[in-house]
């Protein structure tokens, strides 16, 4: 599933229900799409390096739905991707699948709102329909959530829904930067160039007191790194309802030595 913040947690519900959440990407093959059709729309070869220049693709043209067509892909690669390590760790627990939530980011949809035609981008935010649901984590160490768009299916959304175009966060978000959490190391020697903000005493504490079992992880991943989910949450106010909150179990991360160049 790669590094940095993806992972494959089971979590348990308020009600005993065991959830097994996972969190990662189309693993490098959304990336090399877009920083294709980057080049194509500079005027360079497919596989050129360019200059990361905002660019804009007018997707009535061949090369523009070309590009929707391999992002529509990449979204459908990372969903199947995502489904059978979901599956495969409930047969590993000797589980049956009774239920399943999936929820896309960083990616871009064709909506209707208002009465006009959008394409939206929801970078760092996910798709909250009236009555649609989603999965949102929080940290290695914190709680996470089963929600869904307030209001039922097929009612019209809040006019706080409809600013928002109807999304809400797939995440707890960020307060500190991978060095500003972990420092920086030699790649070479492994040596540390300057120390970060968290140690690896703080870490276990978190998470021992919580009760996790973690297998691999990194400083830079720590709870220390991330906002807490509830108040990202009740931020949201009335776009979005609450279903299940998850507690951790096990968490299941990359360890900080390993090296994947699309971790995020």
């Amino acid at each position: 599933v790669g590094s940095g913040n993806h992972y494959v947690d089971v979590f348990a519900d308020e009600r005993g229900m065991i959830w097994v959440g996972v969190h990662f990407g189309s693993r490098g093959l959304g990336h090399t799409i877009a920083s294709g059709f980057l080049a194509l729309s500079q005027g360079k070869e497919w596989g050129k390096r360019v200059p990361e220049n905002e660019v804009l693709l007018d997707l009535s043209t061949p090369v523009g739905d070309a590009y929707w067509a391999l992002m529509t892909l990449a979204g459908e690669y990372a969903h199947a991707g995502r489904e059978w390590v979901a599956s495969k760790v409930v047969t590993m627990l000797g589980g049956r699948q009774l239920d399943i939530v999936h929820n896309h980011h960083n990616f871009a949809w064709r909506e209707r709102h208002d009465g006009a035609d959008y394409i939206v981008v929801r970078k760092g935010a996910t798709p909250a329909f009236p009555g649609q649901r989603g999965f949102v984590g929080g940290s290695m160490g914190d709680d996470a959530v089963i929600l869904e768009g307030a209001r039922d299916a097929g009612e019209p959304g809040t006019p706080l829904q409809q600013a928002a175009l109807f999304s809400t966060v797939h995440g707890a978000g960020r307060v500190m930067s991978r060095t500003e959490a972990a420092g920086k190391r030699s790649w070479k020697t492994k040596a540390i160039k300057s120390p970060g903000k968290i140690s690896w005493e703080m870490l276990r504490e978190w998470i021992d007191a919580r009760g996790v079992v973690l297998r691999g992880g990194g400083l830079d991943e720590s709870p220390h790194a991330y906002r807490r989910l509830p108040e990202v949450l009740a931020a949201q106010g009335e776009t979005i309802r609450v279903l299940h909150t998850l507690r951790p179990l096990i968490v299941v991360m990359a360890g900080e030595n390993e090296f994947d160049p699309y971790k995020d």
